[in-house]
């Protein structure tokens, strides 16, 4: 059963600004995405604007926004096959599991200046 649906959509330019500002990578970035989006050389900023569509579309997915957890403990990762995968942990995962929520899909894109993510949760 569907428990949850969010998408959301990122202005790539806004994200310009953030890229070379580690502290905000820090505080809203994994440590394993701020490694992964320093690898993309100059995609660099669409990877960093996905996976912050993705935490954005996953508050949505909840109905909750994203209150009483931190960014950093949802993040994107990918599989061997390079599908991303978005994980949870700490609090996030407790407001996923109160959502009744067991499974998380992703799916991201990015065209230019814009990236979007869609989150479906099943219970």
């Amino acid at each position: 059963m569907i428990r949850g649906i969010g998408i959301d959509v990122v202005k790539v330019s806004r994200m310009n600004a953030w890229i070379d500002q580690p502290t905000l990578l820090d505080r809203f970035f994994h440590p394993s995405e701020v490694e992964t989006i320093s690898r993309r050389g100059t995609s660099s900023v669409l990877a960093l604007s996905a996976r912050f569509a993705a935490k954005e579309a996953f508050g949505k997915a909840l109905g909750t926004g994203l209150r009483g957890f931190s960014l950093r403990e949802v993040y994107v990762s990918n599989d061997e096959l390079g599908k991303p995968v978005l994980e949870v942990e700490g609090r996030a995962r407790e407001a996923l599991r109160h959502a009744g929520g067991e499974r998380v899909f992703l799916s991201l894109t990015h065209e230019e200046d814009n990236a979007i993510a869609m989150i479906v949760i099943e219970g």
